[in-house]
């Protein structure tokens, strides 16, 4: 994967945001970290997110817009910014040059153009340290196994990873999470204690939250209390996984569990999410559903891999080959049913890897994470399909070799 290129997207236009939304996450290694309405937030977003281009539609209020992003080359004087306007005249497109506007793009927005301009930036960027990859696991209802998946599978990551880098593992389910009674672990924070402030987090606070678990992971818990969890926005939520990123090679959350805002707020700067389903049509029809939901909000839905959980279990007559018809997207992997490993390593708060480190669901949830941290190993360790005709030909190859004319036939009785 490219590194990824980090934007702050303003536009005051609700009715386009949408499409605005789809078009600049068209490419891959694009992910927006904040999403702002009002233009006078820009440089507050700035100072609080960690970015490499702004990316600003200035209708209808260009010369105030363009005011801002003046002001904002003050004190960001290297930062880009993408300019879009409906606007060509010369005092306008003068007025953002001098704002300190990199690309001035003319609507309706020419996607090749906005993929050459983003191109040509990421070549004169200067290569920064990569942050860590951001692996968001959600469900198609409750209870479909989205804590054990996002628990283990950071246990998994924070051993490949060893000492090289640290693995962080972030409860987002603010009101019920358990990601902490699944790893017997217990701290004083929680993620609501590095929720209250608008600035960028300092690393030793967010250290201090932070509670290590016995396989090098480090697990941020929910709230205490629902009050807690209430007063939590999407800029708190987004400001604390960014700077987690910072810190670790991997942060692993499992959530948002609600499609809001502050949801889709982590679902855009995501680098990996896993759409967690069991062989039900009631959870297909939630999958497509949101699947479709977010497409309407301008989200880019093939960054959405499909993981099925339980297989094995009778699903009265529910296949994954009909799931990727009914969806229109492949599978990514499919998850074991072993009911007694899951329920034991949940009840004893221990992970599948020390207690059923042989089950079929935790070879599972292994081979996700080398697909995740050393594809090509993945790639080149996976079994080669054999096609029909090759089926055949070992089939013929395998046939027993007729018997010598000068041997008796061993299928044959022997005379008595």
């Amino acid at each position: 994967m490219a590194q990824p290129l980090r934007v702050i997207l303003f536009t005051a236009n609700a009715d386009a945001a949408p499409e605005l939304r789809r078009a600049v996450t068209s490419l891959p290694n694009v992910r927006i970290v904040a999403e702002l309405d009002e233009p006078s937030l820009i440089g507050q977003a700035v100072s609080q997110f960690h970015c490499e281009l702004i990316v600003a539609d200035i209708d209808p209020s260009a010369h105030v817009v363009l005011e801002c992003l003046r002001q904002l080359r003050e004190t960001s004087p290297h930062l880009p910014v993408f300019a879009l306007s409906k606007h060509t005249e010369g005092d306008v497109v003068l007025k953002a040059m001098k704002a300190g506007v990199r690309e001035y793009l003319v609507k309706p927005l020419n996607l090749e153009e906005y993929q050459q301009a983003v191109s040509a930036l990421a070549e004169i960027t200067p290569k920064s340290k990569q942050p860590g990859k951001l692996v968001s696991i959600i469900g198609s209802s409750g209870g479909v196994g989205c804590t054990t998946l996002a628990t283990n599978l950071a246990v998994e990551l924070a051993e490949m990873v060893g000492s090289a880098g640290r693995v962080a593992l972030v409860d987002l389910d603010f009101r019920f999470g358990h990601v902490a009674t699944l790893l017997d672990v217990h701290g004083q924070y929680t993620v609501a204690d590095l929720c209250s402030t608008p600035e960028q987090l300092d690393p030793q606070v967010v250290d201090k939250a932070l509670v290590r678990h016995e396989s090098g992971l480090f697990v941020l818990r929910r709230p205490h209390s629902f009050a807690q969890a209430e007063m939590i926005t999407a800029a708190h939520c987004a400001n604390v996984l960014s700077t987690l990123q910072e810190m670790c090679a991997y942060v692993v959350v499992d959530g948002p569990t609600r499609h809001d805002p502050g949801g889709r707020s982590v679902l855009d700067s995501a680098d990996y999410i896993f759409l967690m389903l069991q062989l039900l049509v009631t959870n297909v029809r939630n999958t497509d559903r949101i699947l479709q939901e977010l497409a309407v909000q301008g989200f880019n839905t093939n960054r959405i891999s499909i993981l099925v959980n339980r297989l094995g279990r009778e699903s009265a007559h529910l296949e994954v080959p009909q799931v990727e018809t009914i969806l229109n997207r492949k599978v990514f992997a499919t998850i074991a049913d072993d009911w007694k490993a899951v329920s034991c390593s949940v009840n004893i708060g221990r992970p599948l890897k020390y207690e059923y480190d042989r089950a079929k669901v935790r070879q599972d949830i292994h081979n996700i994470a080398i697909r995740l941290h050393c594809p090509e190993k993945y790639e080149a360790d996976k079994p080669k399909q054999v096609s029909l005709f090759g089926k055949l030909l070992n089939r013929v190859h395998k046939h027993p070799e007729p018997p010598k004319p000068d041997q008796p036939d061993p299928t044959t009785p022997m005379a008595v």
